[in-house]
């Protein structure tokens, strides 16, 4: 069998229990701190160390897959790396899963099985004042809340909405074989949402009285090779966080159409809060 660790890429006999209570063997390498790269008939496995390592180089250095795995294939072998098994594939499937697990993890969802709602695995602005979360309720002698003292107007919040023409985002070639892990559950709206908003909201072309208005002239130019020609989102204004579930792709350019959903999830968030 296959096992990828941070120290390289080896080449080990696995022999996973047989007896009559015996558990599944990827349940048993998951025991015992390996990710095997299928379920059915493993044999290639990733040690969990490495997974960190990974998600860790990802975030600080910006490191690739294909650079990060040829990277152990260099330190198991630097004299002839080609040589070495090539998990590649393998390892850019295993550590969207991981990276998954952890962050449904850290978000208090690793221990039971209720699924997260929209927007539950991001986290808001910590500094903002959210009272009963980061902001303890004023009580009264009697033990309830005292709303004349905890008025509403200390904690208004206020947001910016911006987008990023640059973001472009091409078409997959196999739209078919796209799994979404957590599609709305983050900072992103939800693909079928946010289609079925764009097919129902109307929107009109508008004309620029400027001479040569970029951002008013380019928003309804289309891009057949790009399924995304940018990002919008709402963040906030005193901090700088972006707000969960607020985030939507461009189709074409800088519309009202793409506008009017993130500013709505905004709303429903606070109004939510209070």
């Amino acid at each position: 069998m296959v096992i990828v660790d941070k120290s390289g890429v080896h080449r080990l006999e696995v022999r996973c229990c047989e007896c009559p209570n015996a558990m599944s063997p990827d349940i048993q390498m998951f025991r015992h701190g390996f990710f095997p790269a299928s379920f059915n008939r493993p044999k290639t496995m990733f040690t969990f160390r490495v997974l960190n390592d990974f998600l860790l180089d990802s975030l600080e250095c910006s490191t690739s897959v294909m650079n990060y795995y040829s990277k152990l294939r260099r330190m198991t072998s630097s004299m002839f790396p080609h040589l070495v098994p090539d998990r590649y594939r393998e390892l850019m499937r295993v550590a969207r899963q991981w990276r998954q697990l952890k962050t449904m993890k850290w978000h208090g969802f690793g221990h039971h099985s209720d699924n997260p709602s929209t927007g539950e695995l991001a986290l808001f602005c910590p500094a903002c004042p959210q009272p009963g979360i980061n902001v303890l309720p004023i009580l009264n002698r009697c033990g309830l809340h005292n709303n004349t003292s905890n008025p509403s107007w200390k904690y208004t919040r206020s947001f910016v909405m911006d987008g990023n023409f640059k973001a472009e985002h091409l078409h997959p070639i196999k739209p078919f074989d796209e799994v979404w892990l957590s599609d709305g559950l983050g900072f992103m709206v939800g693909k079928d949402r946010y289609k079925m908003h764009l097919a129902e909201a109307a929107d009109t072309v508008e004309k620029s009285s400027c001479n040569n208005h970029q951002a008013v002239n380019q928003a309804n130019a289309a891009r057949h090779k790009l399924e995304s020609t940018g990002i919008r989102g709402v963040a906030c204004a005193r901090h700088g966080c972006f707000v969960p579930h607020s985030m939507v792709d461009f189709q074409k350019g800088e519309r009202q159409a793409t506008s009017t959903i993130p500013h709505s999830q905004v709303n429903h968030g606070s109004l939510a809060d209070k």
